[in-house]
């Protein structure tokens, strides 16, 4: 019996060790203002979805196409507009679910069923706000035993550049891909395919290793930059300010990998590990009536990476009457029923689970070896 390709079965104690850094998690975030709403499984299809290419699709029986849920952010967007059009803003809001992908190539995961837990920050614009979200995300994995660091980037500082260099269309794209994945062999294939000048390709050669603490911004300054890079290179400059700019790493070269993502991006990264737990960024242009930010925990790779440290399980006992329930209850004890009188099947089941004692009434009974 196999499983579709991209999904698997979770077992106790992974789900358990899940279920307490979500809500581990989920606690954090409420004690920073940031309240929970859920969001429909299905969505109806739209083509202007970001992840519209790598949804999976289904016709319900009115005939209309709709999508498993694949990412959050235009979803809680939606409610957003839908339920809180008047605010009060800012508008904090946390959620955590399943999402679906066709292809196994999302941020967070290469599962195509997987869970994201996250907040978004909605209806303001400012660098406090911003510094905010990375504040809650650091502090999230550290509340769970994680230590990252976090890599910021805005992908407006390269599409400023392409811009600037009157780059369109699916030559942009390519590299925009190019230098997200830092692959330069990569970027010179694009430059050479599209017969770009060798000027811009030395430009990007060197955003793409402007990489590492502060003085990456000092360095990025020092490079002929037009109206949008400047502007976005600003921002990072404001960002950094706010949140303190000796506890980040910068990656000017971080490019696009959602088209509704129009500020800050960030990610962040445990040690030895070569994918991030979280991911998130600032998006909605600035004429936007609700602009917003947030990011989102792969809550699979957090279980992989998460120094496991759950309160040791509560003890079960196999209760033998409804009193022996409300009795083992009462003492803190997980009570499980008997479904038989049959002694014998009660002794095989309680070696195989591990069940020491059984309850009668307020009676505790050794299990018989």
């Amino acid at each position: 019996m196999t499983l579709p390709e991209g999904t698997r079965d979770v077992l106790p104690p992974e789900w358990a060790w899940r279920e307490y850094l979500r809500s581990k998690l989920s606690a954090h975030f409420a004690q920073h203002g940031y309240r929970g709403v859920d969001v429909p499984t299905l969505e109806f299809q739209n083509h202007d979805h970001p992840q519209d290419a790598t949804a999976f699709k289904l016709i319900d029986v009115g005939g209309s196409v709709l999508a498993l849920r694949s990412e959050f952010t235009t979803a809680i967007t939606q409610l957003a507009r839908r339920r809180f059009p008047a605010g009060p803003f800012p508008l904090r809001l946390q959620y955590a679910g399943r999402l679906w992908l066709r292809g196994q190539t999302s941020e967070l995961g290469h599962l195509r069923e997987f869970t994201q837990v996250g907040v978004e920050l909605l209806g303001v614009r400012s660098p406090q706000a911003d510094a905010e979200l990375l504040e809650v995300a650091l502090s999230a994995l550290s509340a769970v035993g994680v230590a990252a660091h976090l890599e910021v980037g805005h992908p407006g500082f390269v599409d400023g550049l392409l811009e600037d260099a009157g780059i369109t269309g699916a030559a942009r794209d390519t590299l925009h891909d190019a230098m997200d994945r830092k692959s330069g062999p990569d970027l010179a294939a694009g430059l050479s395919a599209h017969a770009l000048p060798a000027e811009l390709g030395h430009l990007l050669y060197r955003v793409m290793d402007l990489y590492g603490g502060p003085d990456v911004l000092s360095a990025a300054s020092a490079l002929p930059l037009g109206e949008r890079a400047r502007q976005a290179l600003d921002d990072l400059l404001a960002i950094a300010a706010a949140f303190g700019p000796e506890r980040l790493l910068f990656d000017l070269g971080m490019s696009r990998r959602y088209g509704y993502y129009s500020g800050y991006t960030f990610r962040a990264y445990v040690a030895g590990h070569a994918q991030p737990v979280l991911g998130g960024g600032r998006y909605g242009g600035r004429g936007e009536t609700l602009p917003g930010a947030g990011f989102a925990v792969g809550l699979e790779r957090l279980t992989e990476v998460a120094a496991r440290h759950l309160p040791p399980e509560r003890e079960a006992v196999l209760a033998l009457d409804e009193a022996g329930v409300n009795y083992a209850q009462t003492l803190g004890l997980v009570a499980e029923r008997a479904w038989t009188n049959d002694p014998a099947d009660w002794q095989r089941y309680a070696a195989a689970r591990g069940i020491v004692r059984m309850v009668r009434g307020e009676q505790l009974i050794e299990v018989k070896a």
